[in-house]
């Protein structure tokens, strides 16, 4: 296997399993380029690899933010960087893991560096948000920026900031800026592995896994947390589930509504997934249906 492999694709698509397997197959570690994974305290909800799973196979870059803290795809791309030649250097290779596209390409690609935004900004728009509420700030963004609104979840607050922030202060789109010239940092070359799966079994997926993750207690996660003091208004918490879980605890909905809305916004996210990673033409793509054989097919691909 090459130094570095990419394994990509929208949620529930198995790629933990397959990267446990061929870490297995080359002695390999794994490097998880997940946006909530970070979070320490947020693991039934993120899909986080288990305690006995992280000693059988190394997990980098887990586990290493509270809630309350924020992070971005620059921040990861330094780490993860720094992770793969530290591995590199002792003749390990790496596996990336997971569906965050833009965390993949600031780290395989660079990302063009983003003026720093003044910290009046920050607070003019965090003011806003009291003020106008989410669903405003995201109409403000859909006209100034329609690119980056298209692709962010529909609670995503931290990042729909962020996006507003770029633009109030540099008077150019997020977009913009993150499709400009890459910085000098040298391009990792990876070898980059889709999954995808048939419509219908990707959604039907979804939803057993959300059941499954109820049943393993993801509601006292969340109640958990929040008995920990936090209000639920910390970035980890505008996650998908964790946001519609809080709300059922404040008593806004039932949990079988904050059950289907999770689902739904699932669904809406892997799609978007699916439209970011189908654009990059390196990609070589492989049904998930069947996982051992799957295995199998990317073992074949990879010995190619």
């Amino acid at each position: 296997m090459d130094e570095v492999l990419a394994i990509l694709g929208p949620t529930a698509t198995g790629k933990s399993g397959l990267g446990m397997q061929l870490s297995a197959d080359f002695d390999a570690e794994i490097v998880s380029a997940d946006a909530l994974q970070i979070y320490r305290g947020l693991n039934i909800g993120t899909a986080k690899p288990t305690v006995e799973e992280r000693r059988l196979v190394v997990h980098h870059l887990i586990d290493i933010r509270e809630p309350e803290e924020s992070f971005s795809a620059g921040e990861f791309a330094r780490q993860a960087r720094a992770v793969i030649s530290e591995l590199g250097s002792r003749g390990i290779s790496t596996i990336l893991v997971g569906g965050s596209g833009l965390y993949l390409r600031a780290l395989l690609e660079g990302m063009s560096e983003i003026p720093a935004v003044p910290a009046r900004v920050r607070e003019e728009l965090r003011d806003r948000l009291e003020t106008q509420g989410l669903d405003h700030l995201r109409e403000q963004l859909r006209r100034v920026d329609p690119v980056t609104e298209t692709r962010l979840a529909s609670g995503d607050t931290q990042r729909v900031l962020r996006a507003l922030e770029v633009v109030e202060a540099t008077g150019s789109p997020l977009s913009t800026w993150l499709a400009r010239e890459r910085r000098q940092d040298p391009r990792i070359e990876a070898k980059k592995i889709g999954l995808t799966l048939p419509r219908k079994l990707l959604y039907d997926r979804i939803r057993s896994r959300v059941e499954s993750m109820l049943e393993a207690g993801w509601l006292l996660e969340v109640e958990s947390l929040l008995d920990r003091g936090y209000s639920g208004a910390e970035p980890a918490f505008q996650a998908i589930g964790y946001r519609q879980l809080v709300r059922h605890l404040r008593g806004g909905v039932s949990l079988g509504e904050a059950m289907d809305d999770t689902i739904r916004a699932t669904r809406r996210y892997a799609k978007r997934q699916l439209t970011w990673f189908r654009s990059d033409p390196a990609v070589v793509w492989f049904d998930a249906s069947d996982p051992e054989g799957l295995r199998q097919e990317v073992l074949a691909w990879l010995s190619g």
